[in-house]
């Protein structure tokens, strides 16, 4: 049932700390002692039942009764940075930074716990890293574990002064985590190093030195892990990550997850369909199913039951974050850091989507202990501007709005499943939302920059009729190699066999087969083809263009004698003189030769230049050259002029014109395009995406396009 324990959050900023009351007020907190602003909290902690409120100044620690805000003791301890409760809040452990003692060879005792009942400091201890600092304990505080180097050491609550009760020490042993439950276990981490290969041991807590592993897995890439047990304690999710990915496709290492069960009856890695790293995980409360985001972006989220057998497929979308209300009951998945912010709600009964919010900038995420809330923060030094927390109710409503500068910390007060409210585990979810309070009107009209905001019912903006979209983006489809993968585009491959392939040019035309732009995928040395220009010759090329007159290098010669200076003829390749076949050119057999051949007379200009001049003005594609021979001479001696092809070559369309179309076909093309359009919008709608009023009402019209096709006379395109 559910017990006087209110519900309220907390947050921590540069000048401010407070705690706020429950909905729909949100009231802060009446009679609770804020710090000074010049004195700036460092930080704070509830303890795991609720009970107790704690937080660091500068030169004291306060502990707070936090129903009531109630200050129960006062510590003097400097420069603690770290606050943490024991489970039933019975001890308080602190951390600072370790100091070298001057004259001792002491260590400096850094880690001490405390009795919140006496404020007795009851142990001490040297804890040179801040991760993983504080001591874990049972749920029922019987004992308490610690890692030092590579032995774990065990510990009686009840009795500090007697030291360690029982160790054990792994060779290598990285990370140490101890179960929740009544039969409690220690999960140790050794980490992959110097060939030999990373393992994870699962021991029994009561029987820590004299019993073997329970359970034990051997496995390769692995330098990290990340360990999280089930609320019943019975399996282990374990995450591992390497520094550097060998394969090149990750910049962040690669990732594997592995189920172990305490009892050592099953183990399995977690088979993943969709190839990139694994954003998040997440166990269910009910300790029989778990979630996972993984895969490139848009990343996929799948449920697995106990056994790693996959239970639902929520799809592709960009998203990181995946997260169960405290019942079990709702779903959050959502993107933050580098993407948008998008949370969507799932109902787990029905796994159908509730609402999608829109909390943009969010670095900080949690469900509220009666379920039916969302707190998302904006915190320093993640982003630095724009820091405050949204409430939003679980249907998608925005209820309250905590604008704070410079805020570096906020969460929910801790409350036991049993002590709230009971949340519907069938039928409807949520019933009727709560009234917004006044902070949200006012954030939306600065958002407006002071400007009246319609709200609806239910505390969101009206939005207006529809976005803006320039006449030349209407009515357009979007490419599918331009669209996201759940949006009904190409899969991403981290390979890049999706890019767009480079066979063309700068050109609007194709090149012609067998040009060096086609040759070269469109990169070679083709230039830019300007539709209607003539063609260029074979061996001719934008940048060493051939000559049209006498004077060009075709025409410098003028025929005189064996030594004239004509230059024309083919011009050298190469060193050796040879073309393509292997053959010496004719025109490098020397440069009297070339002049007879090419230039005879300084007639070499005005030969070619006849050969542009075709009849229609334009250079031809090809010359025949069948019964000519080298050797062939015409009446007077000369080598005969080449004859081009007579063919007429039509100048080319630029594309895009629609000349050849009448009037009709053009409006029975715009009409088919109008079709598709609207065939895109129903696959959207199909998908669950929410379409803009503009976009409702262009598929509205479906019929009336249809009927103007038929009074055409042209069927509709399918």
């Amino acid at each position: 049932m559910a017990s006087q324990i209110s519900q309220q959050y907390a947050y921590r900023a540069q000048k401010s700390l407070a705690l706020i009351g429950p909905s729909p007020t949100f009231d802060p907190i009446p009679g609770f002692i804020a710090p000074e602003p010049d004195a700036a909290a460092r930080t704070y902690a509830y303890s795991a039942d609720g009970r107790l409120y704690a937080y660091a100044l500068p030169g004291c620690v306060r502990i707070f009764q936090a129903e009531g805000a109630q200050l129960l003791s006062e510590l003097a301890l400097p420069n603690i940075i770290e606050l943490s409760f024991s489970p039933r809040g019975t001890y308080l452990s602190t951390w600072e930074r370790p100091l070298k003692l001057d004259g001792s060879a002491q260590q400096h005792k850094n880690l001490r716990i405390f009795s919140v009942s006496t404020s007795d400091e009851l142990v001490s201890f040297t804890q040179k890293s801040q991760e993983g600092w504080d001591v874990q304990y049972t749920i029922t505080e019987s004992h308490a574990i610690r890692l030092v180097g590579q032995e774990i050491q065990v510990f009686r609550p009840t009795e500090w002064g007697k030291g360690v009760v029982d160790k054990l020490k792994v060779e290598g042993a990285s990370k140490a985590s101890l179960s929740p439950g009544l039969n409690p276990s220690v999960a140790i981490f050794v980490g992959e190093k110097k060939g030999a290969p990373a393992s994870i041991k699962i021991y029994a807590l009561l029987s820590l030195s004299t019993s073997t592993p329970t359970c034990q897995k051997s496995f390769f890439k692995a330098d990290r892990s990340t360990l999280k047990w089930n609320a019943l304690g019975t399996q282990l999710l374990l995450l591992t990550q390497t520094d550097v990915d060998n394969t090149n496709k990750s910049y962040y290492g690669e990732t594997s997850l592995y189920l172990l069960s305490a009892a050592g009856n099953f183990d399995c890695r977690v088979t993943l369909d969709k190839e990139g790293p694994i954003h998040d995980f997440s166990w269910s409360p009910n300790s029989k199913e778990f979630g996972v985001v993984y895969g490139y972006m848009p990343a996929k989220t799948v449920l697995f039951d106990q056994r790693v057998k996959a239970v639902y497929d929520f799809g592709s979308a960009p998203q990181n974050y995946i997260s169960f209300n405290p019942q079990a009951r709702l779903l959050a998945l959502a993107g933050f850091g580098n993407l948008a912010g998008k949370i969507d709600v799932f109902d787990r009964r029905t796994l159908n989507k509730l609402c999608t919010i829109d909390a943009p900038n969010t670095s900080y995420c949690e469900w509220s202990p009666d379920g039916r809330f969302l707190l998302t923060a904006t915190l320093s030094p993640r982003l630095r501007v724009d820091n405050g927390i949204k409430i939003w109710y679980c249907t998608g409503q925005l209820v309250h709005v905590q604008l704070v500068e410079e805020m570096y910390q906020a969460s929910w007060r801790p409350i036991p499943v049993d002590n709230v409210a009971p949340f519907p585990n069938q039928g409807p979810i949520g019933g009727t939302p709560p009234t917004p309070s006044s902070s949200v009107a006012e954030y939306y009209q600065q958002q407006k920059g002071g400007s009246t905001t319609t709200l609806s019912g239910d505390g969101t903006p009206v939005k207006p009729a529809g976005a803006y979209r320039p006449p030349g983006a209407r009515g357009n489809a979007t490419p599918a190699i331009f669209k996201r993968e759940d949006e009904g585009g190409y899969s991403r491959s981290p390979s890049g066999q999706n890019t767009p392939s480079r066979g063309y040019s700068r050109s609007p035309a194709p090149p012609p087969p067998g040009s060096a732009a086609s040759s070269m995928n469109g990169q070679g040395r083709g230039g830019r083809y300007v539709p209607g220009a003539p063609q260029p010759l074979k061996n001719e090329t934008p940048s060493r263009p051939a000559s049209s007159g006498p004077s060009g290098p075709q025409g410098q010669g003028q025929g005189q004698g064996p030594q004239g200076q004509g230059q024309g003829g083919s011009r050298k390749r190469n060193k050796g003189g040879k073309n393509r076949d292997g053959k010496p050119e004719e025109g490098s057999q020397g440069q009297g030769q070339g002049g007879q051949k090419n230039g005879q007379n300084g007639n070499g200009g005005q030969q070619r230049q006849q050969q542009y001049q075709n009849g229609n003005g334009k250079k031809p594609t090809s010359i025949d050259l069948s019964g000519i021979s080298s050797k062939a001479t015409n009446t007077n001696g000369k080598t005969p002029m080449l004859t081009p092809l007579d063919t007429t070559i039509s100048t080319p369309v630029t594309p895009g014109l629609d000349s050849a179309l009448d009037p009709i076909a053009k409006k029975v093309r715009n009409l088919n395009k109008k079709l598709k359009a609207i065939e895109e919008l129903k696959e959207k709608s199909k998908r669950g995406e929410r379409l803009e009023a503009t976009q409702m009402k262009k598929m509205e019209g479906e019929v009336e396009i249809k009927k103007e096709l038929a009074a055409l006379g042209v069927p509709a395109e399918s």
